[in-house]
């Protein structure tokens, strides 16, 4: 793929998985999948009734590396939505049964708008739960 320098780095695979399996994460979010490759690394670390909610604006890119999440057996676990996450997020909150339910946040996404993700994810994620920011020095 042409934009393969994009995606999540081998290393950072191996730690969140290490990190997901040390917090036994079982409910997770990512906002921003481009081919899934974190996606993967998250999906084969939490339990078989494990879940994650995936979101991104280009359903395409995830069908890339959809065969791969497949052949790995972890496709049962991820729940795509396309589109923009703020607006997912919002009615989230507003339906108020999503509150601390999520154990790992990772997201991936438009850097300008981390700030705006993060104060909605505050309220998603349970206490002593993680939200993980990638490429938070991205462009200084």
């Amino acid at each position: 793929h042409p934009w393969n320098l994009m995606t999540t780095s081998a290393d950072e695979g191996q730690f969140l998985n290490m990190l997901l399996k040390l917090i036994n994460a079982k409910n997770t979010m990512e906002i921003g999948v481009y081919t899934g490759y974190s996606l993967l690394a998250t999906a084969l670390a939490l339990p078989d009734d494990g879940k994650i909610l995936a979101m991104d604006i280009n359903k395409e890119n995830y069908e890339l590396g959809l065969p791969v999440i497949e052949k790995a057996g972890v496709a049962h676990k991820i729940d795509f939505k396309e589109g923009p996450a703020l607006p997912v997020l919002d009615e989230m909150i507003n339906d108020g049964k999503y509150h601390g339910s999520f154990d790992f946040i990772f997201v991936d996404a438009d850097k300008d708008n981390y700030i705006n993700y993060h104060k909605r994810l505050i309220e998603l994620v349970k206490v002593g739960g993680v939200i993980g920011y990638d490429n938070t020095l991205w462009n200084g």
